[in-house]
């Protein structure tokens, strides 16, 4: 009986762990601590663009820029 191949596709977090620890010259701790760093970072900007985001809604503009309130009367 012949069992044909199965490719075997590695999730997206263990192509990204192991690009890290290639960067890290097989240093897993340094690795590791440089994702860490690097996903801080990236949620540090998440939230800030979430924040000025907020700020903009409640100060009466929409994603376009036009105000949400109708004119003066």
């Amino acid at each position: 009986m012949h069992c044909n191949p199965v490719e075997v596709v590695p999730s997206e977090a263990k192509r990204i762990a192991y690009a890290y620890q290639l960067a890290a010259d097989g240093d897993a701790r340094a690795a590791l601590v440089h994702a860490i760093d690097d996903a801080l970072t990236d949620l540090a900007e998440a939230e800030r663009r979430s924040l000025r985001s907020d700020r903009l809604i409640s100060r009466g503009f929409d994603w376009g820029g036009v105000p949400l309130t109708g004119p003066k009367a």
